[in-house]
């Protein structure tokens, strides 16, 4: 761990670790942050819809409908969107907010990003305790 301006530097794991599709739940302290590789996107959020608090790690990752004229329905935005497991609310992954009420609604998004070969993860308070947890949800998300 290393502090750069004012946020703490954590090396969580090799990037091998987390391939595209793969998911993994780190906790830090009390916190739960869901760490996902879209497409060789790295996310990070915390682990919990604003909702109901249900875990997002379940979460299929999938696109939505799209702006359109009426009466023609697109779809687009594929692994872009992380919906809730429970009541299907729409969250970009990029951003957090949330697709129906963005300025109000959102998942809290952590800077996480692949270094050379680690995922790394940027946090302002230093982690007391770090677990890292494999997760497959190859049959539920």
């Amino acid at each position: 761990m290393k502090k750069t301006q004012s946020q703490n530097r954590i090396v969580l794991f090799p990037s091998i670790q987390l391939q595209p599709g793969e998911r993994k739940l780190v906790k830090i302290d009390q916190l739960e942050i869901a760490i996902m590789n879209v497409d060789d996107y790295i996310f990070a959020f915390r682990n919990e819809c604003p909702h109901q608090g249900i875990p997002m790690i379940y979460g299929p990752v999938t696109g939505t409908m799209v702006t359109s004229t009426p009466q023609e329905y697109k779809y687009g935005r594929e692994n872009e969107i992380l919906k809730c497991p429970l009541h299907g609310w729409e969250f970009d992954l990029k951003t957090g907010k949330s697709l129906f009420s963005p300025n109000q609604v959102s998942l809290l998004t952590f800077d996480v990003k692949k270094e050379e070969q680690d995922i790394v993860l940027y946090l302002k308070r230093e982690p007391q305790n770090i677990t890292i947890i494999d997760f497959n949800c190859s049959h539920i998300c």
